[in-house]
């Protein structure tokens, strides 16, 4: 397996909200990432598929609700969330897609 594939594995896709586009404009990016991944696995992943320099990764949990779906009870996926800071004058663009 290449190294990224493995990339591709931790950052599952962006995360486009307002909350996340207020962060947009401080130089920070958000991505779901996977459960077990580490904040110098993510690093090494947006620095490795974006070309850019990261200087630092806050992740997040958040727990998923408890719904009812045609009166049966279930529960939506824990998610991780990533919030990426880059260097000064290193940007990424997350509306043309990963």
């Amino acid at each position: 397996m290449s190294a990224t594939t493995e990339q591709y594995d931790v950052i599952r896709k962006p995360v486009i909200t307002e909350k996340s586009t207020m962060a947009s404009e401080n130089g920070a990016v958000v991505f779901e990432v996977a459960m077990n991944s580490t904040k110098p696995q993510i690093k090494e992943a947006v620095e490795g598929l974006f070309g850019v320099k990261v200087k630092a990764v806050n992740t997040i949990i958040t727990k998923g609700k408890s719904k009812r779906f045609r009166g049966t009870s279930g529960r939506r996926k824990d998610v991780k969330k990533a919030y990426v800071t880059l260097e000064e004058g290193n940007t990424i663009d997350v509306t043309t897609g990963l």
